[in-house]
């Protein structure tokens, strides 16, 4: 349980992203499917799982950019010796 507890605390202000964008994702996407279904538990359950898919992506493609950005940060005083 430590390990979750330390990793939240390092990720702190991106979940805190992540589960802004979750909230807003629910809603677009709720009104979006009952707009197209004109069914609501039809959209409601849409809503639900496609942005809860989408959050966990999101999670993984910010973790890659934060990765990308240190290894370009590390590759940049190389670059410039050249």
């Amino acid at each position: 349980m430590s390990l979750i507890r330390r990793a939240a605390r390092q990720n702190k202000t991106m979940l805190m992203k992540t589960g802004s964008y979750y909230l807003i994702h629910i809603c677009v996407a709720a009104l979006v499917a009952y707009a197209v279904t004109g069914n609501l538990w039809a959209s409601l359950t849409l809503s639900l799982l496609e942005p809860t898919v989408q959050a966990v992506a999101f999670f993984f493609h910010e973790k890659a950019w934060e990765r990308a950005a240190r290894r370009r940060a590390d590759n940049a005083p190389a670059m410039q010796k050249a």
